[in-house]
């Protein structure tokens, strides 16, 4: 079984659960498998089944008291966590209607996930029959990426691994205030003696980082991993994106000489909190020649493991552990979501996860690939997800209507893919 008990929301997972109120933070992730299952409604079953054997996936929030953190309270997995969505007329149609999910995101006092189906589903890449989508809406304050991808797993009959979290006091505020203080002039002065790399810098908005307004699409492409160019999985799409989005912007007259990516990147240190990443800025570089390019994405990368390796994020992370519930939810309500900034940390998101091998199945059906389609924000009208099982690495677009040209952009995209030049 699963190891989550019913405590307190963290800190960072409360933080992400209240501003869910403000900027919707459901996370979906899709599964793709080859067929249809015999008996589908005994195949949701069994998902079910599989659900209540997960502690992690039995619980809902109780937000009752607004001076106190919320908990994770037991929740009974029922069949209203499946919903049945029938059949799709194509790929791209099944795909039309999980951008559409958004539009109702979950209330985790209700429920923390919901499982969608849709079947039959003609055109899925890598099949030669109509197959069976499924995707998991699950609450951001539940878990990230990684922890998120492996209780998907747990649904589709992966033995659980589940990450736990290190549960600790919160101890006192004034007291780890104070050394988060000095740990931060210790990271400037290791800095400055060039024994850290530097903060990352900041990038001017384009109009990918216009306010979304309008209907938002999302579009995948399916590459083997041995179709994409290295040094990684990620640093290789980065580089692709890096040349389709300039040419893009480009040709509409913007200037992308400091085009960068917003990048989630794992926490290295113990996991105290449901979300254990932060977001790094890299910058893309699309005036080099590929290869060139590929190998200052990676440095960069680098650089912000380094530098968050530092002892200063650890206690930072231990501050925020301690600022009592009141303060921090006094903190969320400021957030301005009309607010624009002249600067973002990337111009756009690129998250990429490895989902392991593809091992999972649906009514006996095996998988064949999966998706995921990072949210939109109020600064951030184009997103990218790279997420591999197996060998099928699936490189996906979601972007509002009004921000973005998505057949434009998504066809540039295929063909920077497919380039063997690069």
């Amino acid at each position: 079984m699963c190891s989550v008990e019913e405590v307190r929301l963290a800190a960072a997972d409360a933080q992400v659960y209240w501003m869910s109120a403000k900027i919707g933070n459901d996370q979906f992730l899709l599964y793709a498998f080859d067929g249809e299952p015999a008996d589908l409604e005994e195949a949701v079953e069994q998902v079910i089944q599989r659900a209540r054997r997960c502690q992690d996936l039995g619980l809902r929030v109780n937000d009752g008291c607004p001076v106190t953190y919320p908990a994770w309270v037991r929740r009974d997995v029922g069949a209203d966590q499946a919903v049945l969505h029938g059949p799709a007329a194509g790929w791209q149609e099944c795909l039309d209607a999980v951008a559409r999910l958004a539009d109702d995101q979950l209330d985790l006092r209700d429920a923390a996930w919901r499982l969608h189906v849709f079947c039959p589903v003609p055109g899925v890449p890598g099949t030669a029959q109509p197959s069976t989508v499924t995707v998991l809406q699950i609450g951001h304050a539940l878990g990230d990426g990684v922890r998120s991808s492996a209780m998907a797993g747990v649904l589709f009959g992966r033995a659980s691994n589940v990450p736990g979290i290190q549960h600790s006091s919160p101890g006192c505020l004034i007291t780890r205030s104070v050394s988060a203080a000095r740990s931060q002039t210790q990271l400037e002065r290791d800095t400055a003696a060039g024994l850290v790399p530097p903060p990352a810098s900041l990038r001017p908005v384009l109009s990918i980082n216009s306010r979304p307004g309008g209907a938002t699409t999302i579009r995948t492409h399916i590459r083997r991993s041995e179709e994409l160019p290295g040094p990684t999985v990620t640093v290789g799409v980065l580089a692709v994106i890096s040349g389709a989005l300039a040419g893009y912007l480009a040709d509409r007259g913007e200037d992308t000489s400091a085009l960068g990516a917003e990048v989630p990147m794992a926490k290295s240190r113990v996991r105290t909190a449901n979300n254990h990443f932060g977001n790094v800025g890299v910058g893309l570089y699309p005036e080099l020649p590929f290869q060139r390019r590929a190998a200052r994405i990676a440095d960069e990368l680098d650089q912000r493991r380094r530098r968050a390796a530092h002892p200063a994020f650890a206690a930072g992370d231990r501050s925020l552990a301690a600022v009592p519930a009141p303060l921090l939810r006094w903190g969320v309500r400021q957030f301005d979501a009309d607010a624009r900034s002249p600067v973002v940390t990337g111009n756009t998101v690129v998250s990429s996860v490895n989902r392991g091998p593809a091992d999972l199945t649906f009514g006996g059906r095996p998988v064949v690939l999966t998706a995921g389609y990072p949210a939109l924000s109020p600064m951030m009208g184009l997103t990218h997800g790279v997420h591999g099982i197996g060998d099928a690495i699936a490189i996906s677009v979601h972007a509002d209507d009004s921000v973005v040209d998505v057949d434009d952009y998504a066809g540039r995209l295929a063909v920077a893919l497919s380039d063997q030049n690069r």
